[in-house]
């Protein structure tokens, strides 16, 4: 059975929105200096050079190997394999993701100098699959950001899930939660919190 079936990816940004360079751009500036990353001057070559992102998902096994950069759009295969990876595991649906989390997952490999593989417990969740989850973690939220194709939860065996944390706060791309207890980190595209 083909995941992608059904899958509506979105069409390109207004002119009156800010490019994904740009934002990754301004982002990064703000992560050197909590990173103590070198300079901007590397802020903009990271941001220029092509980096291969590696997934697991832990509970399907499925792996994915993608090449991207900030200056070039993911075509539609990718996004679509992407969100075929991430999809609800549980009631075997796909959801189109955020492309915003392959520029989060292109910035934590970069400013943490990871060629790891990202291991996924947690992309698009269903309403109901989220309102099973729910009854068994009060740690799951009602409207969570995974129903919305916004959100990941993910760890890594060459990055300590603090360090994860520490990354994804500085960059200031969307939401991040800290789980140490069950070893993982919620990353989300959407306003900028932490908990």
């Amino acid at each position: 059975m083909s995941h992608q079936k059904n899958l509506i990816l979105p069409s390109a940004p207004s002119a009156g929105t800010i490019s994904r360079r740009g934002f990754l751009t301004r982002s990064s500036m703000a992560a050197v200096g909590a990173l103590l990353l070198p300079s901007t001057k590397s802020v903009a070559s990271i941001l220029s050079t092509e980096r291969t992102l590696s997934f697991h998902n832990v509970h399907t096994d499925e792996e994915l190997t993608i090449r991207c950069c900030p200056e070039k759009d993911y075509d539609r295969e990718t996004r679509l394999r992407f969100s075929s990876l991430l999809r609800d595991h549980h009631a075997d649906e796909v959801r189109e993701m955020d492309p915003g989390l392959i520029d989060i997952f292109f910035a934590l490999s970069a400013f943490t100098g990871s060629s790891g593989t990202f291991k996924v417990l947690s992309g698009y969740r269903s309403p109901e699959t989220n309102g099973w989850l729910r009854r068994f973690s009060h740690g799951v939220a009602e409207h969570s950001m995974h129903i919305e194709g916004k959100a990941v939860d993910i760890r890594m065996d060459d990055v300590s899930i603090r360090e994860i944390r520490q990354a994804g706060m500085a960059l200031a791309m969307g939401g991040v939660g800290y789980y140490p207890r069950s070893n993982f980190v919620h990353l989300d595209t959407g306003r900028i919190r932490s908990w």
